[in-house]
């Protein structure tokens, strides 16, 4: 694949969050066009002025640079293309390869309804393909304002190879005029999308398998325009636990909500990566190994499910990868202001391995520097059956800061009978991170105040 041939494009519509199946195939379209050498570029797609909004545009642009995936050059918005639009609207309106269409919302439902009743895949009828320049004259006299239907040769078949589905046949026939101008007089998708791409120079497009359908009929545009057409692949799409396509009109979690509960960027990337996409690759990747490692030929035809687990397990991968000065960063939301270095490194050493987002380290924090302390049943029973000499021979070996080796001798027991009444007075809990780094975090004073709790209970 030549690198200076391969160009990709991410196109979202500023309608609302960027929600994961979009933000996969920005990545899928980033990682082929790094794979190659070649360029990524990012459009806009607010033509829709009613759904559009600009405090979209802003998130989209936050969230593809928080994921790590820049674009090259400057973004293109389509709202502001309009002239570029009417230049090939007058060219098609030229070569008579479009038609102003008359027909109203209800007569297009009322002949849809009719089509499904009749078995008969729903397309638009032709109503005003034929219409005649006195026709079209009284229509306009009487105050309607048509849109622009394109002009779908017939009896032709339309072949191509699909990059994910492979070869595809359909006939001219069953696809039906189209609109590519609206009664406004903006550029409907088809049209607006097929034309920028190849404006663009954009060599690959990678999208869901929804716009499937969608091709004949921009290649049909192109072909008509002398542009040139892009290679089209449509991945499977995502679908949550219940089935349903991941949608942000369904409220699929977005990538915002993400990055607000603690995800890390990396461990999103890593688990979109495999959604769709085979890898022999089971480990933690960056996304320059993404790129190594991403093929077409390993896109995927059925559906792909994201799951909660998955998310959580290359969360946890990336929680481990990271260096101490990484994690105190991460975690610095819980941390208690003005913790001096030591503790901080200790508590972070402690929790790391039991912690998936910032906000479960927060009752470990609490446990650790927190005055009062909460006890669950078990713990709380096998802190009193542990009985007070033992608590007591414990606190008196505490001094400026709580040995492990120290209590164990000066306790004189070993094991579970050891560890488990000390840290149930300790944490509240029987189960938890290592008790050696909690040592090290909580404050001496601390540690002797819950153990001479014990001490000084009845037996």
């Amino acid at each position: 694949m030549s690198a200076s041939f391969v160009v990709t494009r991410f196109a979202p519509s500023p309608s609302g969050e960027l929600h994961l199946g979009n933000a996969r195939t920005a990545l899928f379209n980033y990682l082929l066009a790094r794979s190659a050498g070649g360029s990524f570029l990012l459009r806009i797609e607010d033509t829709d002025v009613e759904r559009s909004q600009e405090r979209y545009v802003e998130a989209l642009r936050e969230d593809l640079t928080w994921l790590g995936l820049p674009w090259d050059g400057t973004p293109v918005r389509q709202s502001e293309r309009s002239s570029v639009y009417a230049r090939y609207f007058e060219q098609l309106e030229q070569a008579q390869l479009v038609y102003p269409c008359f027909c109203t919302p209800l007569e297009l439902e009322l002949s849809r309804r009719s089509q499904l009743q009749s078995g008969r895949p729903p397309r638009y009828a032709g109503t005003c393909r034929e219409l005649k320049p006195a026709q079209i004259a009284i229509r306009r006299a009487e105050g309607r304002t048509p849109s622009l239907r394109f002009r779908v040769p017939l009896g032709q078949r339309l072949e191509y190879e699909d990059l994910v589905h492979g070869a595809q046949s359909f006939l001219t026939d069953d696809i039906g005029d189209f609109i590519v101008r609206r009664e406004d007089a903006t550029a409907a998708f088809f049209f607006s999308n097929a034309v920028d791409d190849a404006l663009m120079h954009v060599s690959h497009v990678l999208r869901g398998e929804d716009h499937l359908s969608n091709t004949p009929r921009q290649r049909l545009l192109l072909e008509a325009l002398g542009l040139p057409v892009p290679r089209y692949g449509h991945v499977s799409l995502l679908i949550g636990a219940d089935g349903a396509p991941l949608s942000k009109r369904h409220g699929a979690t977005s990538v915002r909500q993400l990055r607000e509960a603690g995800y890390a960027a990396l461990a999103v990337c890593n688990q979109l990566f495999r959604l769709g996409h085979s890898s022999a690759r089971n480990d933690l990747l960056d996304l320059e190994q993404m790129a190594q490692n991403f093929e077409l030929k390993h896109l995927q035809r059925a559906p792909a499910q994201f799951d909660d687990t998955h998310l959580i397990h290359w969360q946890r991968e990336w929680v481990h990868s990271l260096s101490p000065e990484q994690a105190r960063a991460w975690l610095a939301p819980v941390l208690p202001p003005q913790l001096d270095e030591s503790r901080a490194r200790a508590f972070i050493s402690a929790v790391l391995p039991n912690v998936v987002l910032p906000e479960d380290a927060r009752l470990w924090q609490q446990i650790i520097f927190g005055e009062a302390l909460s006890f669950e049943e078990p713990a709380l029973r096998a802190a009193q059956e542990a009985g007070p000499a033992f608590f007591s021979a414990a606190a008196g070996a505490v001094h400026e800061r709580a040995d492990l080796g120290a209590l164990r001798g000066a306790t004189g027991r070993k094991g579970a009978a050891f560890f488990m009444p000390l840290r149930a007075a300790l944490t509240g809990r029987l189960h938890g991170p290592e008790l050696a780094p909690l040592l090290a975090a909580m404050p001496a004073e601390r540690v002797r105040e819950r153990l001479l709790q014990f001490a000084h209970a009845s037996p």
